[in-house]
């Protein structure tokens, strides 16, 4: 969601999440909000955000986009219940066992694995949006797996936004295609890359990159330098 002010003659959108379900006025409805928000997720699994809107959500249900605008004002809301509706699969949340490191690489990898799952989901960051309560509670678990550890409060809010921005870029690397290889290219005018590629291979680490990355990041950001 923006903190920003609205601008002179625009009128802030108020929170689909603040709002009832459906209007009160009108028949029973032959839908319900969950179903509409199970479609537009269905359609953007498989083609993409952009194919997403009211119509082509309207079709999939064999109703008329008019009906839907009786539990939604626009797209914009849409795309954050779908946002929500996605974060209920990062549940169950690890339960606190004194070790917050991997406690938070554990949250880390379903963070991942939700944006493989969909990747149209990385779209979504980049607009501002309202916060569901899903998003909230996953926070909210973030917290409380660190809360053994002595650092600020904002130190921590940084921790949660870079574990999640370091999930998104390998889930975009995994459902981007094949990863690039220097295989095939003339590297002799780079003699630095050409010496590192004619070394013998290292034995694969332990541990993935991501979750080294993941854990250096967090024990960076978290852990007094002293204790690093």
């Amino acid at each position: 969601m923006s903190d920003a002010a609205p601008r002179p003659g625009h009128t802030q959108r108020e929170s689909v999440f603040r709002r009832p379900v459906r209007g009160a006025r009108g028949p029973a409805p032959a839908h319900s909000r969950d179903d509409i928000v199970a479609a537009a997720i269905a359609i953007a699994d498989s083609d993409g955000l952009a194919a997403v809107s009211m119509r082509a959500v309207a079709k999939r249900l064999d109703t008329g986009a008019a009906s839907l605008y009786r539990y939604l004002s626009s797209r914009d809301d849409l795309l954050d219940l779908m946002a929500d509706r996605v974060a209920t699969e990062l549940r169950p949340y690890p339960e606190p066992d004194g070790d917050w490191l991997d406690g938070m690489v554990r949250m880390a990898h379903a963070q991942r694995a939700v944006h493989e799952r969909h990747p149209w989901l990385a779209e979504l960051s980049r607009r501002p949006s309202a916060i569901g309560p899903e998003a909230l509670a996953f926070f909210d678990a973030c917290l409380r797996v660190m809360e053994p550890v002595p650092a600020s409060v904002m130190a921590k809010f940084e921790a949660v936004a870079t574990m999640n921005g370091i999930s998104i870029l390998f889930a975009r690397q995994r459902t981007g295609g094949e990863a690039f290889t220097f295989a095939g290219l003339d590297v002799t005018r780079y003699p630095h890359l050409a010496a590192a590629l004619a070394q013998a291979p290292a034995a694969p680490p332990a541990i993935d990159l991501f979750e080294r990355a993941q854990r250096s990041l967090l024990r960076g950001l978290l852990t007094p330098t002293w204790q690093a």
